[in-house]
């Protein structure tokens, strides 16, 4: 079985480019344990350390228990892992580090509040679902939190590069009309696609408002902060660590470190913290997440240490009611037919994204406004699932990363059965599938060329894998 199979490459390929890492989902209890398992007589020796190197691929190393939690990885992510077997895997982890290797030599940086933000959520995640950090700490064989952070960061940082990479590779593949048409065309009538059903969603979403003495009043808490600091000599990380609403960043007393040449946190924040002196607190300002304060502790270089207090201001109880009976009347209006439900969204909804379309929802991953049912969010299709067409859902409450609170009406505006793949009807689809088949090419073209330009030693171990890319190097040396 051949390291990494078209159909393997493919499917590894949409995980990566349309799914964020999920740490918290590879907590799997149930899985087998890998690592005691041999991969056959001839693809493995008796004398594997454990732990071992399986390979070095430029300035990185793949060790067998990345085998075992890629495996883990996968099953999380609801890729079947019955017919893939280890040598695939490692083939894939080849490729993962040829990837970051090549992003680093040419310059492509992370969003390191990003991968944080990422590692908190994926953090809280665990926690909810299995109850204990001690828990999290025995199965990564780790003795502290921080030990574990600086793992999961690396692990996230370099999937991040990776799939990065992949973007960049292929960013400049385009397909024509007439290139879609013949990829079409050269599949056999029996084996064309089959599309789940789909359904097209809208929503109008009422956010409450924040009176202007709640943001006055959260100004005035910051101000008061950063007079007892410079005045008192009080702890600014003190201050962030009991006082901020920044989750991510507050147990690290709301640090973060930026870089001039990587854009990270909002334009907002970083205008303010590149003008500060080391030393110097900021005056409080604001950013779609509420108000900040910002302490400057040190620049070296280009990289810029501070610490920061993020305060929301206070939403009332007034004004989360008066956004209830805002949207829940809308709602009314439309079932009374007064009102359409793209005209109310135009008019009264708060969601930019949406609202100038009529509130319809886009696919993140296709960009058209379609959504098969069997691919849809979870949250969003147990919110749609018992609609009929037209029909308006009743008030929800939700939020977001912004908006700790929102309400919303959703509808489904059409919705198209399961049927084979029509050109016609289905030409945005057709096109992707184009579009994928020939990034895939452009994919093994650069691979090809990239191996014989890296350093890339595969352990004895592993060289009687039947690897689909030359990773042994065998034709040119």
């Amino acid at each position: 079985m051949k390291s990494t199979t078209k159909s393997i490459y493919t499917t590894l390929l949409v995980c990566v480019l349309t799914m964020s890492v999920s740490f918290a989902q590879e907590i799997i209890q149930d899985v087998e344990d890998t690592s005691k398992k041999e991969i056959d007589s001839t693809q493995r020796s008796d004398r594997r350390k454990v732990d071992g190197v399986a390979a070095v691929v430029g300035d990185f190393v793949v060790l067998d228990s990345d085998i075992d939690k890629e495996y883990i990885q996968l099953q999380a992510r609801g890729v079947s892992i019955k017919e893939i077997t280890r040598c695939q895997l490692f083939g894939k982890l080849l490729e993962d580090k040829l990837y970051a290797h090549h992003a680093i030599q040419d310059s492509i940086t992370v969003n390191e509040l990003e991968i944080r933000s990422n590692i908190e959520q994926q953090m809280n995640a665990f926690l909810e679902q299995k109850g204990t950090m001690q828990e999290l700490l025995d199965y990564y064989n780790k003795d502290s939190e921080q030990s574990l952070r600086e793992e999961m960061f690396e692990i996230n940082k370099n999937q991040k590069l990776a799939s990065d990479m992949q973007r960049k590779i292929i960013a400049d593949v385009e397909v024509t009309p007439e290139e879609v048409r013949d990829y079409f065309n050269s599949i056999p009538k029996d084996e064309r696609p089959v599309f789940g059903t789909e359904l097209k969603v809208a929503q109008i979403v009422v956010i409450p408002e924040i009176s202007e003495e709640a943001k006055q009043a959260a100004i005035d808490k910051l101000k008061e902060y950063k007079a007892d600091v410079i005045e008192n000599g009080a702890s600014f990380t003190t201050k962030a660590v009991f006082y901020s609403d920044d989750v991510a960043a507050k147990k690290k007393g709301g640090m973060y470190t930026l870089n001039r040449k990587r854009p990270q946190m909002v334009k907002e924040f970083r205008d303010v913290a590149f003008s500060l002196q080391e030393g110097e607190i900021s005056e409080p300002f604001e950013t779609d997440f509420g108000y900040h304060i910002i302490l400057l502790e040190k620049i070296r270089g280009q990289e810029y240490d501070v610490r920061h207090i993020l305060l929301r201001p206070e939403i009332t109880e007034a004004s989360i009611l008066a956004a209830k009976e805002k949207i829940t009347k809308v709602r009314e209006q439309i079932i009374a037919g007064d009102l359409s439900f793209a005209d109310a969204a135009r008019e009264f909804s708060d969601e930019k994204e949406t609202k100038y379309e009529g509130g319809q929802l886009i696919n993140p991953y296709t960009q058209d406004s379609s959504m098969e049912l069997t691919k849809m969010d979870p949250e969003l299709y147990g919110q749609i699932q018992d609609l009929k067409d037209d029909e308006i859902s009743l008030v929800l409450q939700d939020q977001d990363r912004i908006n700790p609170i929102k309400f919303k009406i959703l509808t489904v505006t059409d919705r198209i059965d399961e049927h084979e793949a029509d050109f016609s009807r289905d030409y945005l689809k057709i096109k992707a599938l184009a579009l994928q088949e020939k990034q895939y090419k452009e994919i093994q073209k650069w691979q090809e060329e990239k191996i014989f330009d890296t350093y890339v030693k595969i352990s004895d171990d592993y060289k009687s894998c039947e690897f689909n890319s030359n990773w042994l190097k065998t034709e040119k040396e």
